[in-house]
């Protein structure tokens, strides 16, 4: 999974060519830790149709503050250059897959 910031963040999620599923984490986020394994896994199972980037919140505080992620984890779902989901708080890795569904 790609690493993305502010610098990069237009063209690697507003500009992709397929849905794109953000990963919202900290290094001190217990939860985010926990998922990031079963998320590289859906990555990979996923990658001819979805994109999956993480971003790293606490190097990023500025984006998170204009995309309003106020709690870890957290998951925004862009397609076409918008938001059309966001999981966060209690995220769970069947509600990250009910999200890919419902966007497929």
């Amino acid at each position: 999974m790609e690493q993305v910031g502010k610098e990069t963040f237009e063209k690697e999620v507003l500009q992709a060519d397929k849905p794109v599923i953000i990963d919202f984490w900290g290094p001190q986020c217990g939860p985010c830790l926990s998922l990031m394994p079963s998320v590289e896994i859906l990555a990979e199972k996923h990658k001819d149709r979805l994109k999956f980037v993480k971003i790293e919140a606490p190097s990023n505080r500025r984006l998170c503050l204009e995309l309003k992620v106020l709690s870890l984890p957290t998951f925004l779902i862009y397609k076409d250059g918008k938001e059309v989901d966001r999981l966060s708080g209690t995220v769970t890795l069947t509600s990250i897959e009910n999200a890919i569904e419902k966007i497929l």
